[in-house]
């Protein structure tokens, strides 16, 4: 057993050192080392293993090539692929615009609608256009003795161009109208014979010139200049002359705006309304108003004020005004609530022209001056409460020096023209402050029915005079617009107006002449279309005025016409 297991123990040695001898080739010899520093290990002096070591397989096996071969048969085909295209948004038919239109319609009173407009292409930048309108009507309200005809006719024709860099604008306003001071009281005690002998009839007549530059890319934007001729029958006469400019600069990031103002008024009344001696004014204006615009974010503010020199020609008398011109708008909310305020004021030059176009029952016998308004404050908000609600609140405050107002001339004088029988107006001033409160409402029920509603009360303090003259305490007005289907279009408004003071004559042969204070009743007046649209081109309509039939006195002793139905077409077109 000993040798047995001396002898496994030998051939265990002898394994051992054949695979070292077989390990080695030479024999290792000896060498000197010799140590710098100590050996400070770190972690970029570790072995990195490769993230994907190679596959080190002992066993391969050898894949059997594999030949493959087809055997194709031709075979018949009808089927024809189409190429594919892009999905394509359907677009809606885009409206045909004509360049040229004419509307006409009839109703009752004899009443007549003209339109016409008309565009001519000079060149790729420029264009000439001519708008001719005409509204008349014969008459016939109820129980009114004098004619009560009218007519309005008014003949525009513009030259614009535009370019890169500017663009113009020239024009030629003329027009006619007529009126009769048919509203004389029934308190003045005139027979219907005598009634009938007054001439009421007035005519009015304005030529207008003028012109507007806008320069694009100047620190000068825009500026204007027009000149306006009125007379009437009675040998009147008004020549205005207005121009103004405006200056944009920028610097530091902020808007300096700059406006200069001219407004030059010369006119002449052939008489007074108590005597026969002529009347003349002459009033120039000329003013400067410079102002800083700051936009931060969701704050607009505009910081400016005027400056005005006014001078009366005729009396030797001018002055000098300055007024506030500041407005705020702030973003509380987004789009739902914005907050806004102001505070300005400025120099109103009132003309006969204006008188008329808001009166015409106004006599050719006016005392025509400024009218100052030293402030105008006023805080509100507005916003939309969604997409299609939208609002305006607004509370303001005004004091106005020398407010014209329209009171009944309810003299009788020696006067013996047709307007000096209580059936005019003449213009008084007052200084006057004004309380008000507005409210509006607009909503896009749909994309075809569109409402709107607002509101606003007044309330009055007077200086000088008894009652703020045919000013009314409220106004308040609907307006509704839908279109029932695409060929059929509907709309309609409706129009309320407070009560309103006025003077009115009264005759009594013991007392003579005397006057007294009334009240013009509030007034409702409805008003409606409905139309229909063959093509792009042809349409027709139907509309009624004063639905209601109530024949209000807008202006005292002045019934206006019941119910009014007119229906008409309008054609559009193309020359070419």
């Amino acid at each position: 057993m000993q040798i047995l297991s001396y002898k496994r123990s030998l051939i265990l040695l002898s394994i051992l050192c054949s695979g070292a001898l077989f390990a080695q080739d030479k024999p290792l010899g000896s060498e000197t080392v010799i140590v710098v520093k100590p050996y400070t290990p770190s972690v970029n002096d570790a072995f990195k293993i490769k993230e994907t070591p190679k596959q080190g397989d002992s066993v391969k096996l050898d894949k059997k090539p594999v030949k493959y071969s087809i055997f194709s048969v031709p075979v018949a085909s009808t089927f024809t692929p189409s190429k594919g295209r892009a999905t394509q948004v359907e677009k809606a038919k885009r409206i045909k615009l004509f360049d040229n239109y004419v509307t006409l319609g009839f109703g009752t009173y004899s009443n007549a609608l003209a339109e016409f407009y008309t565009n001519f292409e000079v060149s790729r930048s420029d264009n000439f256009g001519i708008f001719l309108t005409h509204n008349s009507s014969q008459g016939g309200i109820e129980d009114v003795v004098l004619e009560d005809n009218f007519y309005n006719t008014n003949l525009n024709l513009n030259y614009n161009s535009r370019n890169r860099k500017s663009s113009w604008t020239t024009e030629l306003d003329l027009k006619h109208q007529l009126f009769n001071w048919y509203g004389v009281p029934e308190t003045l005690g005139l027979s219907n014979n005598l009634i009938r002998g007054i001439d009421a009839q007035q005519n009015y007549y304005a030529a207008g010139v003028g012109g507007e530059l806008q320069l694009y890319d100047s620190f000068f934007k825009k500026g204007s200049a027009n000149y306006r001729y009125f007379g009437d029958d009675f040998s009147s006469t008004e020549h205005n002359f207005k121009a103004d400019a405006n200056f944009e600069l920028s610097i530091a990031d902020e808007l300096i705006n700059t406006k200069i103002s001219a407004d030059v008024l010369n006119g002449s009344f052939q008489n007074g309304y108590r005597d026969l001696n002529s009347k003349d004014y002459t009033w120039m204006n000329f003013g400067v108003t410079p102002s800083l615009v700051i936009l931060r974010d969701d704050l607009t503010l505009n910081l400016g004020a005027s400056f005005v020199y006014g001078l009366d020609a005729e009396n030797s008398d001018n002055s000098v005004y300055i007024y506030p011109q500041v407005t705020a708008s702030y973003r509380v909310y987004g789009d739902m609530f914005i907050a806004y305020a102001g505070l300005e004021g400025g120099l109103n030059q009132n003309t006969y022209y204006n008188f008329a176009q808001e009166n015409p029952y106004v006599s050719p016998t006016l005392d025509i001056r400024p009218t100052d308004r030293p402030y105008d404050g006023y805080v509100g908000a507005k916003g939309k409460l969604t997409n299609s609600i939208s609002y305006n609140l607004r509370g303001g405050y005004m004091s106005e020096i020398n407010r014209a107002l329209y009171r009944n001339n309810y003299e009788v004088t020696t006067n013996k023209e047709g307007y000096a029988n209580g059936n005019s107006f003449g213009v008084v001033y007052d200084d006057l402050k004004t309380f008000s409160g507005f409210g509006e409402i607009s909503v896009d029920v749909n994309s075809s029915f569109k409402l709107g509603l607002n509101a606003t009360y007044f309330s009055y303090n007077g200086e000088f005079e008894a009652e703020a003259w045919n000013l009314p305490d409220y106004k308040a007005s609907i307006l509704a617009d839908y279109q029932i289907t695409k060929k059929w279009f509907a709309g309609a408004n409706m129009f309320f107006v407070g009560e309103r003071k006025d003077r009115e004559i009264y005759f009594a042969p013991a007392d003579g002449n005397n006057f007294r204070t009334v009240t013009l009743d509030p007034y409702v007046d409805l008003n409606a279309n409905l139309g229909y649209r063959f093509n792009d081109q042809l349409s027709i309509f139907a509309k009624g005025n004063n639905l209601l039939g109530d024949n209000y006195n807008k202006w005292s002793n002045f019934p206006v016409q019941g119910i009014q139905v007119m229906a008409g077409a309008t054609y559009k077109f193309d020359w070419n």
